[in-house]
């Protein structure tokens, strides 16, 4: 065949280039979707193994509440709680127990690209964090298999791993700011065999070892208030107590269950006063308080005593009255104390000192109440609520209503605190300490006016368990005070 055009013209000519740069260029972009679809599973598979490792890690943080048995429930929840699956990684495709390791940590470093091992720990009152490391997993490549073994290129790394570090705090927020000491370490005031049972706190002593039942307060100087709340403002470790162991509604801010710091319980003149608002009662300071509403009495303050000057409600030298009663006291008071049993059948009988035949006679209207406090309870509920000021006692000295002030608390919780229990056997205090572990934080409702026990700076607060102030049981309800648990990733 005879050639037509001339060799210089036809290496000219360009027609169908085009055709080579979108052969190349599919080529790449063919490629590059191939790696991206290797470099997604990759990514879904770290995703799916980070997402394992965080709710593992919660899980276990959760149960770091620093008692003894908190490692051991902590590493059942991270087993048991949560199973997941990876769909990508090589290996087994469900996530379990078998895939990661769990170890706990009392402290974090500043950064996080710090090493952690500083703060290993297997003591459970110690740890605060959890931390869960997955197995890497590997992620075979498919079409960038083909590539690499078309361009003899290295594969990228293609083994994906987590690591999540989660931690545990609990926080008492406007509580009364007082502790106490427990019977043991097995002590649970959510336990059935505990509620009800009375306390004899007694007010610690400095400079010696504080037992059972002694009680102190949680920060006094440094008090942290309520910027928004009825202690606000109040200057001065005096009036500062005063307030927040008198007032209503919000008081103080939040308390740290790992640690808090105690000071001793000699406030005589502060805590009885204090204390007492809540009986319509009103001395020393706080007799100028007798009708600020910040200091309202409880809805039910029969306590069985009366001012000595009668109608002045001039409260500082007090005399019993004739015809009515304070709860009782556990029976086996005071050779029991500072912890009783709960059984206080003599309030309930016809005799002369029993609560029901001073108060009402020989017929007991609530007998179905089985302790203190809800019998306090059922007394309030059978005159209308706590806002009414039908009086509960007929014909007595009292009427169980206040007398004194013009102010009247609508709720029952009145006369509950709550306060710090402290194993002071394990954490032992003779005074002001730093950095206490709180055992429980306990509902407690005081039965009876508290009362200068006759010792040097003594004082005597009988108070009956409700129970735990962030429990399941009959604590747990209630405005008195807020138990927040907080548990969040910090890795």
């Amino acid at each position: 065949m005879p050639i037509t055009r001339h060799p210089t013209a036809l290496r000219q000519d360009n027609d169908g280039a085009i055709l080579v740069f979108w052969g190349v260029s599919i080529a790449v972009v063919l490629g590059l979707v191939a790696m991206s679809f290797d470099i997604g599973r990759i990514a879904a598979t770290q995703s799916e193994l980070q997402s394992y490792a965080d709710n593992v890690a919660l899980a276990a943080a959760g149960e770091l509440d620093g008692k003894s048995d908190a490692i051991t429930r902590a590493t059942s929840a991270a087993t048991n709680l949560f199973t997941d699956t990876q769909a990508f990684g090589s290996g087994s495709q469900t996530l379990s127990a078998s895939n990661f390791t769990l170890d706990f940590y009392s402290t974090l470093p500043g950064s996080d690209q710090t090493s952690l091992a500083a703060g290993l720990t297997t003591n459970p009152s110690d740890a605060i964090y959890a931390r869960v490391v997955v197995a890497p997993k590997s992620v075979a490549f498919t079409f960038g298999a083909a590539f690499f073994g078309l361009t003899g290129a290295t594969p990228a790394n293609n083994q994906v791993g987590a690591v999540a570090v989660a931690g545990f705090t609990q926080y008492a927020c406007d509580i009364t700011p007082m502790m106490f000491c427990i019977p043991s370490p097995s002590f649970d005031a959510d336990n059935p065999a505990t509620i009800g049972d009375m306390i004899r706190m007694r007010s610690g002593g400095s400079g010696a070892a504080w037992g059972p039942g002694n009680f102190g307060f949680l920060e006094p100087s440094t008090l942290a208030l309520d910027s928004t709340g009825n202690c606000a403002g109040t200057g001065g470790t005096g009036p500062t107590l005063r307030c927040v162991l008198g007032a209503v509604g919000s008081i103080t801010q939040c308390f740290s269950v790992r640690g808090v710091d105690t000071e001793p319980g000699q406030k005589v003149g502060i805590t009885n006063a204090a204390l007492n608002t809540r009986f319509d009662m009103w001395s020393g300071a706080m007799a100028s308080e007798k009708n600020n509403p910040v200091y309202a009495p409880a809805p039910n303050v029969i306590k069985g005593i009366q001012p000595q000057s009668g109608g002045a409600c001039n409260w500082n030298n007090s005399q019993p009255t004739a015809d009515t009663a304070a709860l009782p006291r556990d029976d086996c008071f005071p050779g029991c104390a500072p912890y009783g049993d709960g059984t206080w059948t003599s309030g309930r009988t016809t005799a002369v000192t029993g609560y029901v035949a001073k108060n009402y006679g020989s017929t007991d209207p609530h007998p179905s109440a089985a302790t203190r406090y809800s019998y306090y309870l059922a007394e309030i509920a059978a005159h209308g609520s706590g806002a009414s000021t039908t009086p509960i006692l007929a014909g007595r000295t009292e009427t169980g209503r206040p007398m004194c002030s013009v102010n009247q608390s609508a709720d029952p919780e009145r006369r509950v605190i709550i306060a710090a229990g402290i194993d002071c056997a394990a954490n032992p205090i003779s005074g002001r300490a730093t950095g206490v572990p709180v055992h429980q934080f306990v509902k407690l409702f005081i039965t009876e006016p508290v009362v200068d026990n006759g010792q040097t700076n003594g004082l005597d607060i009988y108070a009956e368990v409700i129970g735990r102030a962030d429990g399941n049981g009959a604590g747990s309800n209630g405005s008195s005070g807020i138990i927040h648990d907080l548990v969040q990733l910090y890795r």
